[in-house]
């Protein structure tokens, strides 16, 4: 059997942009971390654009000419300020994200979160969002030495839970999260609603691109369908 007709049983998640709805947080952090630290302050698109790089990474993009000092303190700024925020600016999950996270889990499928955030922070975000429990695995940026769009949070999560590649699908915005799982021999499902264009996901490699929550079960259900064709 083709890799391309074997069914999905393991969905590894993106969560900023892809479950979360955190980009206004991540922006307005972004913002006050640049004003406490005497730097330029950027425009939301450019802030935007930095989403799902791990942090030290999102802010050496917008300001280069930073030493790894300096980025450092960037970093430990933003989780601070982050926190804070997260008492004005609740995020919530994408709309029907957590009915269908459920009905995959309810189906049998294994579900995972591969994220440049740090894994306190995603387990906090979760709880938040009652979307806690539904995850077998959370691999957050000190998991790994090697962040996306490198591939190894997808090979770690492979190893870990015990699924092959050709069983695997990644879902994400940005296309860090496509390249991920190009680079780990895995197929991708970008999603529009995100901090990421369809252009850009396309470019990256995306198998497939879907618009809404619920043509996630649509694309596993047709893959399925075709296995038990065969």
């Amino acid at each position: 059997m083709t890799q391309h007709l074997t069914s999905i049983r393991l969905i590894i998640f993106d969560f900023d942009g892809t479950l979360g709805d955190t980009q206004r947080n991540i922006v307005v952090t972004m913002q006050n971390v640049m004003r406490e630290l005497h730097l330029t302050v950027q425009d939301e698109k450019t802030c935007a654009s930095t989403i799902g790089l791990p942090l030290r990474n999102c802010y050496k993009q917008m300001f280069p000419q930073l030493t790894k000092e300096e980025l450092d303190e960037c970093a430990d700024t933003h989780r601070r300020l982050f926190a804070g925020n997260l008492n004005m600016i609740t995020p919530l999950p994408f709309p029907h994200v957590r009915e269908m996270l459920t009905k995959l889990k309810e189906s049998g499928k294994t579900l995972s979160i591969a994220s440049s955030r740090t894994s306190e922070s995603l387990s906090d975000l979760l709880n938040r969002m009652e979307l806690s429990g539904l995850f077998s695995l959370i691999i957050g940026v000190q998991e790994v030495k090697e962040a996306k769009p490198q591939p190894e949070p997808v090979l770690k999560t492979l190893t870990t839970l015990g699924f092959r590649a050709e069983e695997t699908l990644v879902v994400g915005d940005m296309n860090v999260d496509i390249l991920m799982g190009v680079n780990a021999g895995v197929r991708t499902c970008g999603v529009t609603w995100g901090n990421g264009t369809r252009e850009e996901l396309e470019r990256a490699g995306a198998t497939f691109i879907v618009s809404r929550a619920e043509e996630i079960l649509k694309v596993i259900n047709s893959l399925e369908r075709t296995n038990h064709n065969v």
